[in-house]
């Protein structure tokens, strides 16, 4: 089953030095550009992340530091990359949990005011894993029949989560909307203003605290009462998306004052 499309959807699949968020960075990069008329794009950057590739993350993705050495940083690709994809929803596998809040915070990195407000997730991992349990290789082979060659590399981990996710329509049609926003909703994990889940969302849509001393408490409110929380979060090690919305709320808060 083909998508039913609004507006065109990006699947993307990063491979990376690591699985920190905040510290580690791209070496690969993969689009796969849908279109509502069903015309298709892609694009695939390998990325010099300006830091040492371990040789444990190698053994995965089999790109070590030579092979990115004259290639260009994400910095330069930036604005590329976000031109590809800011008129787009974003799909993945495993997405909401890793790549999107990754290349989030490498854009934030290069200057791009990356943002998720315009942009609807489907994280085809979800639905996989609501329905059956299973790996991506595992979810082509069961989806679609055919064994996954060259697992972990991006393009071939993103055409694979594209195809998993037109078989997923046609196996779960009776359960699953054809249309991008009633996906987001079923593969959205958690109600978070950010996407590292710092700052959710209450039964009233207001932002509140989900961690640490003030956990449950109105973001607004916290602001009011104690102002200095706001510094040690932005001199803290918490990810620069969470920053930027935290800063959002509190310029939204001084303009109401206004």
């Amino acid at each position: 089953m083909e998508l039913n499309l609004t507006k065109p959807i990006c699947f993307f699949d990063l491979e990376t030095t690591g699985t920190d968020i905040t510290k580690d960075r791209i070496v690969e990069i993969s689009i796969l550009k849908v279109f509502p008329n069903g015309n298709k794009e892609s694009k695939t950057w390998l990325v010099n992340p300006e830091m040492p590739i371990p040789s444990q993350v190698t053994l995965v993705h089999g790109i070590t530091d030579e092979k990115v050495a004259n290639e260009p940083t994400f910095k330069e690709l930036a604005k590329t990359v976000y031109a590809m994809i800011k008129d787009s929803d974003l799909g993945g596998y495993n997405s909401d949990r890793f790549d999107i809040p990754l290349l989030a915070e490498e854009m934030l990195r290069a200057d791009v005011d990356f943002d998720m407000k315009n942009m609807l997730p489907v994280d085809v991992q979800t639905i996989f894993h609501k329905m059956e349990q299973r790996t991506l290789k595992a979810a082509y082979k069961f989806y679609c029949g055919k064994n996954l060659e060259d697992a972990h590399s991006a393009a071939a981990d993103t055409n694979a989560t594209y195809e998993v996710l037109k078989a997923q329509l046609d196996r779960y049609s009776d359960d699953l909307e054809n249309n991008v926003k009633s996906l987001s909703e079923f593969t959205k994990r958690r109600n978070s203003a950010d996407f590292a889940g710092f700052i959710a969302y209450n039964k009233n849509g207001e932002e509140v605290f989900s961690f640490g001393k003030h956990k449950g408490k109105k973001v607004e409110d916290v602001l009011d009462s104690e102002p200095g929380y706001f510094g040690w979060i932005i001199n803290a090690d918490f990810p620069l998306y969470t920053k930027k919305v935290l800063t959002a709320i509190k310029l939204r808060k001084l303009n109401t004052k206004l």
